[in-house]
Order: C-alpha cells, then structure tokens, then sequence
C-alpha cells in the first residue's frame, strides 16, 4: 500500500534509520478503497463484516461497523496513527504485528494504554524470538514536546516492551491456532525470564503529521541510543484534519455491493 501511495527517503546510520514519507501525486486516489479496508480490518474482523451483511444487508451491517469506528477528532487521529505504523511495521521493517488492537478497545474514544504496536520476527541464526517495541504520534503540528514524550515512553522499562503490553499480545494469540499458541508462549516466556538481548529489542518511533520536515525528529534520530534498531519515521500529509475525516468516512461506508 505505501509503495503505491508515496515516496520513501530511508537514510541510515549503523543500527539507525530515518524514513520520511510523502504522498505522491494521484497515490492517494491509487489506495482509498484499499486503506478503507485496511482500516476496518483493524476494527473488526472482515469475515465477521461479510456475515453481518448477509444477515442485516449494507445498512445494517455498516450500523455495526460505525459503532466501533471512532468519531471524534483526536480519537481518529491516534487510532489511524497507529494503524498506518502496524501496517508499516508489516511492509517494510520486516515486523508481523499479530494483534490488531483496535478490535478490543473497551469504547471507541478511548485510546488503548501500553506499547502503541508490537511486532515480531525470529532471528535468522537460532530462531530466537525478535520483538519491536513502537509508538505512534499524531499531530497536525508535530514538535518537539511530543517527541520527547514518544521517546521517552520507548525507554521505559530498560527499553524493553511493556509486560503489560506482552501479555495482552501473548493471551491474545493463545486464543488462536496451534502456531498462535506456539508464539504466544514465547512470548509469555520473555515477560518472564526477561532473556532477550538489547540488541532483539528494536525501536520504532512512528509519527504522522501535517508539518514537515520536522528538525525535532532528526534530532531525536542522531540521538537514539547505540546497541539497537532504530526506526524514526514521519509520514507528512499535508491535508492532515481533512485526510483523517476522509478516512474514516470512506472506512465506515459499505456501500451497497
């Protein structure tokens, strides 16, 4: 999706890289449909969406679907935010995210606590467990205050993901299928013995904005700390209230075919 919707400038530095992300000309229009499927699929399982159509028709369905979709301003903006950094996380650094967290919200205003998204990987020497602890920011003016405050919230707890955050992960999955379990005890495992080097931990500091370039980022890029992935990312949308309110409009229509 994000290949065909923008430009991406990756920049590295050792263990570090800095992604910013522009739209390109018409790539917004390329992925509307699809977005607003992704978006929806983060809400509510799509198979689950299907049956209800069957069973209510396109109004009754989507009755359902709008009742879990946020509405207000900010709620949108953080829940796209970490939408948009989960699917991310999956396109390009190599992350799966297994939990889509939007679908167990307890209200739909409500922001979820914890680690913003989690993402894992095995490594590729022993198959060891790989974790991405991320957080996610949306603003219309990102600055500095706000980036501080995502950073910070990456070093908590030595750096490592919230045991919180784990374990909802980690439960979550060991409702699934035998290899859900198989992860899911992994990853109950770590929230336990705390066995995973600095270096299996990776950091990813997605932001998305209606500014940009934004000096307060790169700074925060050329200052992370050594010994681990780093990813800090901006997503610039120039029209960002407008694209926000697109966004969830087009999710929350089903149209009626």
């Amino acid at each position: 999706m994000f290949d065909q919707w923008c430009h991406t400038t990756v920049q590295k530095n050792g263990l570090k890289q800095y992604i910013t992300i522009v739209e390109k000309p018409g790539g917004r229009a390329a992925i509307t449909d699809a977005l607003a499927v992704t978006v929806r699929g983060h809400y509510d399982d799509l198979g689950r969406i299907a049956d209800d159509v069957e069973a209510l028709g396109y109004d009754g369905a989507a009755e359902i679907l709008k009742e879990l979709l946020p509405t207000g301003v900010r709620a949108r903006a953080g829940d796209l935010g970490e939408i948009l950094a989960s699917e991310l996380t999956v396109e390009q650094l190599e992350f799966d995210v297994p939990v889509r967290r939007m679908r167990f919200k307890d209200g739909r205003e409500v922001p979820m606590r914890g680690d913003d998204f989690i993402g894992v990987n095995y490594a590729t020497d022993d198959g060891g467990l790989w974790l991405l602890k991320g957080e996610s920011k949306s603003r219309r003016t990102l600055g500095k205050t706000t980036i501080t405050q995502a950073r910070k919230a990456l070093r908590r707890d030595d750096g490592r993901c919230t045991p919180s955050s784990l374990l909802f992960v980690a439960n979550r999955l060991l409702e699934g299928d035998d290899e859900h379990k198989d992860l899911g005890r992994r990853i109950r495992n770590e929230v336990g013995r705390k066995a995973l080097a600095k270096n299996r931990i990776d950091h990813a500091l997605f932001t998305m904005s209606g500014n940009g370039p934004i000096p307060a980022l790169v700074a925060d890029y050329n200052d992370a700390e050594a010994g681990r992935n780093h990813a800090v990312i901006n997503l610039h949308i120039r029209d960002y209230t407008d694209f926000i309110s697109e966004v969830f409009i087009a999710a929350g229509d089903l149209g009626d075919a």
